[in-house]
């Protein structure tokens, strides 16, 4: 598949797709009606629906019986950990299979045209990339999710909290479920700004941004800090009206969910003449820029706060300017 079609490619190799970035139409005045409607499939598919199916097979299938979780106890806690580590490994590991191993699509759509792992550098442990991130994914990510969801499942199975049932309230538990992506990209945008603080930065976040060329293994590459921040989201569902098939979809957004920004191309191919938008370049330029798109766009934070970069030259020009406000500021202080 011809990618510059859809996008450019500078000296070194990397990809910048034509069409800039934009907001959802959602927060805006006057309302947009259309534009919404045309926005919610992207909004749902593929990522949410996929999260959602896998909430769901998790919640069905795979999740002890009430009576179990009502009291902790090692064997059910170490599965729910188990049926987590699957979970990413078939998602972070396919797309990293395809894409890095197999080098399916060469680096096709790729932003960064280097792949991580060509590139050994002293910041990461082993100077690999790769096994960095995979320990600390598996080290205290995969530890720290689990332990959020025990919690929360084993609060339903007593009665602690506001838990309903989708028979008593449907539209309720719906309309929860349809705004869960749009709450936890609200909660990532205030706990990213926080860790963005020069000593929280220095000291917890720098670990995830060592990954400025991301791949699949690099979403949940965070210090444990980070980590317990990060699902702290989840806690919502204590205060809101719920169910623990809304938990473990939102647990699913926030876990399995942080590969969608980390993803590194613009477009996945799936044949000779098609491809599936990552939804990545929005936290690409994050990740390459650093005081960028703390958030992707659902809702307009960036925007509202001058922290927006659309991916074009514009976004480059008043990404600069800011960054010449900001060091007089700082001179100037002196």
């Amino acid at each position: 598949m011809d990618d510059l079609k859809f996008g450019t490619r500078n000296k070194r190799g990397d990809y910048t797709p034509n069409e800039p970035l934009t907001v959802a139409p959602l927060l805006v005045w006057p309302p947009r009606p259309l534009a919404l409607l045309r926005w919610l499939p992207g909004y749902l598919l593929p990522w949410n629906a996929l999260f959602f199916a896998l909430g769901a097979v998790w919640w069905f299938y795979l999740t002890p019986a009430k009576e179990t979780m009502q009291t902790y106890a090692w064997g059910w806690v170490l599965w729910i950990f188990a049926r987590n580590c699957a979970a990413v490994l078939l998602v972070f590991g396919l797309l990293e299979l395809r894409l890095y191993i197999l080098r399916r699509q060469g680096a096709r759509f790729k932003f960064n045209a280097k792949f991580p792992a060509d590139v050994p550098s002293d910041v990461f442990w082993f100077k690999s990339q790769n096994i960095d991130n995979i320990l600390r994914t598996f080290g205290t990510g995969l530890p720290v999710w689990t332990a959020y969801e025990v919690f929360l499942l084993h609060a339903w199975a007593n009665g602690w909290g506001p838990w309903t049932t989708f028979q008593a309230h449907p539209w309720l538990l719906a309309l929860f479920g349809l705004a869960l992506p749009l709450i936890h990209e609200m909660h990532f945008y205030c706990i990213h700004r926080l860790i963005h603080m020069p000593v929280l930065y220095k000291w917890i976040h720098s670990v995830h941004h060592n990954s400025v060329n991301p791949s699949p293994w690099s979403s949940l590459s965070m210090h444990p800090v980070e980590h317990l921040l990060y699902w702290s989201d989840s806690l919502i569902h204590l205060i809101v009206p719920s169910h623990p098939l809304l938990v473990l979809y939102h647990l699913h957004i926030t876990g399995t969910g942080a590969v969608v920004g980390h993803i590194g191309f613009d477009k996945i191919e799936t044949g000779p003449n098609g491809a599936v938008s990552s939804h990545a370049f929005a936290h690409y330029l994050h990740h390459k820029y650093f005081e960028v798109n703390y958030a992707d766009g659902s809702i307009p934070l960036d925007q509202w706060f001058g922290t927006w970069h659309d991916g074009t030259k514009k976004g480059d020009a008043a990404m600069q300017a800011r960054f010449e406000q900001k060091k007089a500021r700082l001179n100037a202080g002196k």
